[in-house]
């Protein structure tokens, strides 16, 4: 088109660039006296009309989308069959002329991406997708500022695959002689495969940009487009971080989150990831000691060279004041903080046990202190016990308690008045004491300092680094801190995760995100409660559906925050059943918080599901150091020796978690399974009949026959109170219900009971199945249940099937349990070969089946007298 060429109202003044898309031109806006730039599209895009009509609906879009990192489009036409945009005309370079010149410095390239995650934001919001985000489709002012180009065009030009050929060449980038990459090194997963995409495709786009930007090299390109393909498809990219340009973890993990194959793992929105790269972005820099830390951290650990480091990159100085026999022992000083004593109504002491757990956790993240968790401490709310005594039973050198007083007003102006006092245990001596009193707004101020002039009593400094965190506001909201609060205490903070108590704390965690939709810990709070009531419920979609955008909301708003790494963590361990992803997110948690005692156990738990065995037994050994009242850590210890067939260690663990919860039914029926490991059917019957008279008799017969399928340890009278029980104390669930009546009904020898029970177990499994198809446990119950109906072929084509889903390979125990279930229903099936095939797997296997085990347990009452079973029954 030669200068001079008039379209409409516009003159041609000359080619500016051409390319696979069209043609683009710079030009004069004759009405309003204006330069623009005109982009000219292949012909061929006219003689389709269905093709020219959804262009138009898509420039119309774009163009009312006016958001300053989106090229703006003034006008579309039509010039001799060849359809046109106007457009505001720039003056800098693409992204791709940016890059010749090598990688970007790691500021500028978080700055850049930000403006591109805004502006894909605010197109996703209107349902517009890119589909083909690349450099040469990012502009970069003069002024710096960054315009995203060709958005909805691309959507209309670009192919959807490698299958489907664009109408034009836009994988045709140059690129070195012979190969042919183009767009293809951009594409997501879903676009490879030919796949329905949405807006998580920009967001694979984006990683791929962002990861060029920071190391100058694509993250999947290969010699060949089919390479690059398959890259994209099997291939993860090499790292970022830790290498010479010092690229922070952070940033890499956010690179990492977009790059996922799974659409459904990547970040959820483009929104949630332009936040995420604003507070990387203001971390860079405000603080950029910050990440020399974290990787000084990972390199050096806890050594003594490592601290020398530390305080000399002026991130921390450890240095503790002699003060008496206590102060002067071995290691950091260990703190326990007491609940707080509330002097208002009974209703504020919600607000009280806030205020402990807040500065509990304030104090927890600092280095150099350990910090016994909530659940021993906890338990001397309102004790008689001495400073001495609470010391020596918790090894706490120190104590912090307090009395928290809410005066409520309706002027707004509403007061708390806080008095913490620091003791010293071994003397009962006061070492720090002090009184606040501030409105309500500033009660996040008064935990900061409290916790703070803590450290300070006990000689422990801190750089500005940890001086932000402890002065940071959880919510900018009180209401939202109000909700909050109610929701940690409706389940104990996570001590309790019964069904009826996660119900009431997620009412109160909604609240609180809605009030304020920036409170990080609010949202992580929210995610755990929904992966723990669909772990410990009902399978349903919404629960698995909330629990990852909780989490993923929590970490765009707060990267690396613990909580939001314990929550994404407990996702992908509890629900998606994947404990070496969940051990990824927990180890992120400990760089900021080594010494939590939730990332702690969890990470023993996921260690544990990983076939970790060893680490798992060390793991919450050093949990019980710093919760060593935790009879919950005390029974997991328990489980983990059982299953390695360490008895006597087992026993001790047993015996001293019942010591702290001798009401707790899981921990009686743990040592229980300690003597029928050890074929003591009588040992175990006597923990059954030795629980306390407050323990409810319904309740533990249901529990026993429901978790690892006890019903046959029940004695004569038990069990007959089993099969009156109706579902309510199963918790409302038929499946279970119906399954213990359905084997107890069996084992009597009433069949046609067995049977009835068993029918009502496999409806109401069925019914389960269709909110949770691939849940492994309820396809091997489902199996189990139609194993009782004589269902036999059936059964074990849906007991293969489960154990497919989730094999010992990926989650140890329970892919262990499933096993034994799967042993169980070849049985029923009169397939005694194969199931002494899986019994002989599960002995060699860490796993509580043992050949004590086999020898009481009625189950494999028919395989007596087979020679292979007798073998197995002797330990041969």
């Amino acid at each position: 088109m030669q200068p001079g060429t008039r379209l409409g109202p516009y003159e041609v003044l000359a080619q500016i660039g051409s390319g696979g898309m069209g043609e683009v031109y710079r030009a004069r806006d004759t009405r309003l006296g204006r330069d623009v730039a005109i982009k000219v599209l292949p012909a061929e895009f006219a003689s389709d009309p269905d093709r020219l009509r959804r262009f138009e609906q898509e420039a119309r879009a774009v163009a009312a989308l006016d958001h300053p990192n989106i090229l703006a489009i003034h006008d579309i036409g039509t010039h001799e069959g060849a359809p046109y945009i106007v457009a505001e005309l720039l003056e800098g370079e693409s992204l791709r002329e940016r890059l010749s010149g090598g990688a970007m410095p790691v500021r500028k390239a978080v700055e850049f991406a930000v403006q591109i995650a805004q502006g894909l934001a605010a197109a996703h919001e209107k349902g517009i997708v890119h589909r083909d985000l690349k450099p040469a489709n990012v502009f970069v002012t003069k002024d710096g500022h960054v315009k995203i180009l060709d958005f909805g065009i691309a959507k209309l030009i670009a192919p959807r695959s490698l299958a489907e050929p664009a109408q034009a060449t836009t994988v045709a980038e140059a690129t070195e002689a012979g190969v042919a990459l183009g767009t293809v090194g951009y594409m997501s997963p879903e676009q490879v495969r030919g796949l329905p995409v949405d807006h998580r495709t920009d967001i694979f786009a984006f990683g791929c940009v962002l990861y060029e930007m920071l190391s100058a090299r694509s993250p999947f390109r290969r010699g060949t487009a089919a390479d690059t393909a398959s890259a994209i498809l099997h291939d993860e990219p090499p790292g970022l971080a830790g290498t010479v340009r010092n690229i922070p973890p952070a940033i890499e993990g956010i690179v990492g989150r977009c790059l996922e194959k799974s659409p459904g793992d990547r970040l959820s929105s483009a929104h949630d990831l332009a936040l995420a790269l604003q507070a990387e972005s203001g971390a860079l820099v405000t603080s950029p000691a910050v990440y020399r830390r974290r990787r000084q951290r990972r390199l050096v650990g806890l050594a003594l060279a490592g601290v020398a480091v530390l305080a000399a990159a002026g991130v921390i100085v450890l240095k503790l004041k002699p003060a008496g026999p206590s102060a002067r022992a071995v290691g950091p000083p260990k703190i326990v903080v007491l609940p707080f004593e509330n002097l208002g109504s009974q209703e504020d002491a919600y607000f009280a046990d806030g205020m402990t757990d807040e500065v509990r956790g304030k104090l927890a993240s600092l280095p150099g202190l350990q910090v016994i968790a909530r659940a021993s401490s906890n338990q001397y709310r309102n004790t008689k016990k001495s400073a001495p005594q609470i010391g020596s039973e918790l090894g706490a050198r120190y104590l912090l308690t307090a009395t928290v007083r809410w005066e409520h007003r309706t002027d707004g102006a509403s007061r708390v008045r806080v008095s913490p006092e620091l003791v010293e245990a071994a003397t009962a001596s006061t070492r720090w004491q002090r009184s606040f009193d501030a409105v309500l707004s500033d009660v996040f101020q008064v935990q900061a300092d409290i916790a703070g002039q803590v450290a300070q009593a006990l000689g422990v400094a801190f750089g500005e680094g940890e001086h932000r965190q402890l002065a940071q506001p959880p919510t900018s909201s009180l209401g939202a801190y109000d909700a909050y609060l109610q929701g940690n205490e409706a389940t104990g903070g996570f001590t309790s995760t019964a069904p009826v108590a996660l119900r009431r704390a997620i009412g109160h965690y909604e609240r609180a995100v809605a009030l304020d939709p920036g409170f990080a810990g609010a949202w992580a709070q929210l995610s755990r409660a929904h992966s723990y009531i669909y772990v410990n419920g009902v399978p349903q979609a919404v629960h698995l559906e909330v629990a990852k955008s909780a989490a993923d909301r929590a970490l765009v708003l707060a990267p690396g925050l613990p909580i939001g790494c314990l929550a994404l963590g407990d996702y992908y361990a509890l629900v998606r059943r994947e404990p070496e992803r969940g051990l990824e997110q927990y180890a992120l948690g400990r760089q900021r918080a080594a010494e939590d005692v939730d990332l702690l156990s969890a990470a023993a738990r996921a260690q544990r599901n990983a076939g970790r065995w060893e680490e798992a037994v060390a793991s919450f050994r050093q949990a019980l150091v710093l919760d060593p009242r935790s009879a919950f850590t005390a029974g997991r210890l328990t489980q983990a020796l059982l299953c390695l067939r360490r008895y006597p260690e087992a026993l001790a663990a047993a015996n001293q978690a019942l010591s702290l919860a001798p009401q707790s039914l899981d921990i009686v029926e743990n040592k229980a399974m300690v003597f029928i490991a050890q074929g003591d059917l009588a040992g175990a019957r006597a923990v059954l009949s030795a629980v306390p008279s407050e323990v409810d008799l319904t309740a533990l017969v249901a529990f026993v026959a429901t978790y690892q399928d006890l019903f046959w340890v029940l004695d004569d009278a038990q069990q007959a109170l089993l099969l009156r029980l109706t579902p309510g104390p199963f918790g409302d669930d038929q499946l279970a219900w119906g399954l213990a009546l359905a084997q107890t009904a069996d084992l009597r020898g009433d069949r046609a009971g067995a049977r009835e029970y068993a029918e009502a177990a496999r409806v109401a499994v069925e019914e389960q199945l269709k909110e949770a198809p691939q849940d492994a446990q309820r396809r091997v119950l489902h199996g189990l249940a139609l194993a009782y109906l004589g269902r036999t072929s059936e059964a074990v084509q849906e007991g293969e099937r489960g154990v497919a889903l989730e094999p010992v390979s990926r989650t140890a125990f329970a892919g262990a349990y499933f096993r034994h279930q799967l042993a169980r229903i070849h049985l029923r099936a009169g397939q005694r070969e194969r199931a002494l095939d899986i019994l002989e797997e599960l002995l060699r296997i860490p796993y509580y089946l043992s050949p004590g085990w086999l020898r009481i347990d009625p189950e494999w009452a028919p395989l007596r007298e087979h020679p292979r079973f007798k073998r197995l029954a002797a330990g041969e």
